[in-house]
């Protein structure tokens, strides 16, 4: 989420190829230079082809050339990032054959804040083509997201003020989506950053699992909540006929 307060981002953990075939791989990674800029992204899709992507944006730290520590803005990082994916995709989709009825794609969000300009975010699609977040649609979502989309919707404006209250939302949509999809499961990685503070470094993900005792208050009064105003909503008179 990009919100005039700041910049949230949430990922669970699950990776799965099949029932019989479960794991649990992070999906959230960070990039700072400290006082300077903090990067986030986050990734959905071909776990093979995230994780390349992934090495060569951390290999490529250590070249001369363009890379994440080094581009001049949220953009820039985006266009590398979206390059660097297409670059996989050709690479491992070229076995002919071989690859036949693999999906290699992948959907990466990408955000995050660099001195001299403001917090900014992108969804990059499996083509290397990407769009950014706007005050008329301040989130983004990929990976599983058709469960909990319609609470975010409900809740969630770009003129949000607080962080936290992002982030209670964000935990409930997870929670819906969790009851409802078996590819979607604890723990639950979250980052929030507040924009334009550069005076303390970026912190790690706060992870939240299953023993959590705030996720599980949420989850629980949510749920009763939920079935408290169902029975309060009235009946069509025509039901009683």
């Amino acid at each position: 989420m990009r919100l005039k307060a700041g910049l949230l981002f949430a990922s669970d953990t699950r990776t799965n190829a099949g029932v019989d075939h479960i794991a649990s791989f992070g999906k959230m990674h960070q990039f700072q230079i400290p006082h300077q800029r903090e990067i986030v992204l986050l990734n959905a899709g071909n776990l093979a082809t995230t994780q390349s992507v992934l090495s060569l944006l951390r290999q490529r730290l250590q070249g001369e050339g363009e890379h994440l520590l080094n581009v001049p803005s949220l953009y820039d990082a985006a266009v590398l990032v979206g390059r660097t994916l297409k670059e996989v995709v050709a690479r491992d989709s070229a076995g002919g054959g071989l690859n036949q009825g693999v999906d290699f794609g992948a959907n990466f969000l990408l955000g995050g804040q660099i001195k001299g300009e403001g917090p900014r975010l992108f969804h990059i699609y499996p083509q290397g083509n990407f769009i950014e977040a706007t005050e008329d649609t301040p989130y983004f979502q990929i990976g599983e997201s058709k469960y909990g989309k319609p609470i975010i919707d409900r809740v969630i404006k770009y003129e949000t003020t607080l962080l936290p209250e992002a982030a209670k939302c964000t935990l409930v949509s997870f929670d819906s989506t969790i009851r409802s999809n078996l590819s979607v499961g604890l723990p639950i990685d979250i980052v929030m950053l507040r924009a334009n503070q550069f005076e303390q470094a970026m912190q790690p993900p706060h992870r939240i699992g299953r023993e959590d005792p705030y996720f599980s208050r949420l989850r629980e009064g949510w749920s009763e909540g939920l079935r408290k105003v169902f029975e309060d909503l009235p009946d069509e008179p025509w039901f009683e006929n």
